[in-house]
């Protein structure tokens, strides 16, 4: 078998095994369900589940480093002429004009809310992901901004385009946990983001402006 015929296969294993834990965790609730019983119904051994995911918690949380990485990527791949802030807002806005599931504009995402709100773990991982995002995104203004040693900006800023992204998110969820229609919660979203980008001073807008 090739490299990258394995490299697919195990992709599949991982997946399967992590839509089935998902399932199951839905279905039943978080501490309910067994690593057993998720290798049962994955019909794989416990041993690999855990050689594909260290805890329980991976198992639910396995987009984590997309989590992670998300604002710094999308910083990155700003505009010539667009600051960091406004890329996120751009960002966000394009996942509410197309009703993606990324943001949580999906059916039964209430349910994946209720699991992660009922188990302590689930919310100490999620909130550990988000302390890394906004880690990682103070790291990449820094570089983008080669800002001096000591410099707060880029963690204030950092801190800004978190409090940018979490209140949308958090206005997708109270949306859809509500019983909204996906379509009618990206609607109220986009207004929501305008609203959001109205409260920002021009230091945070104007803030690592690319220039080539």
């Amino acid at each position: 078998m090739t490299e990258g015929l394995r490299e697919r296969k195990k992709a599949r294993t991982r997946r399967h095994i992590s839509d089935t834990a998902t399932g199951l965790f839905l279905d039943r609730g978080f501490d309910a369900v067994t690593i057993a019983e998720i290798a049962d119904a994955a019909e794989v051994s416990v041993n690999t589940v855990y050689n594909y995911f260290a805890t329980k918690e991976d198992l639910f949380l396995d987009r984590g480093d997309e989590i992670t990485a998300r604002l710094s990527r999308w910083v990155r791949g700003r505009d010539v002429g667009e600051s960091a802030a406004a890329a996120v807002l751009r960002e966000l806005r394009a996942e509410a004009e197309a009703v993606s599931p990324r943001i949580g504009l999906t059916h039964g995402h209430e349910r994946f809310l209720l699991v992660v709100q009922e188990a302590a773990t689930l919310r100490a991982g999620l909130a550990l992901l988000q302390q890394r995002a906004v880690e990682q995104l103070e790291q990449t203004l820094r570089e983008e901004t080669a800002a001096a040693v000591g410099d707060p900006l880029p963690a204030l800023v950092a801190g800004q385009i978190d409090w940018i992204h979490r209140s949308v998110l958090d206005a997708v969820r109270g949306g859809m946990a509500a019983g909204r229609a996906p379509e009618d919660v990206a609607a109220a979203a986009l207004l929501f983001v305008d609203e959001v980008e109205s409260l920002l001073g021009e230091r945070v807008l104007g803030y690592a402006v690319r220039t080539v």
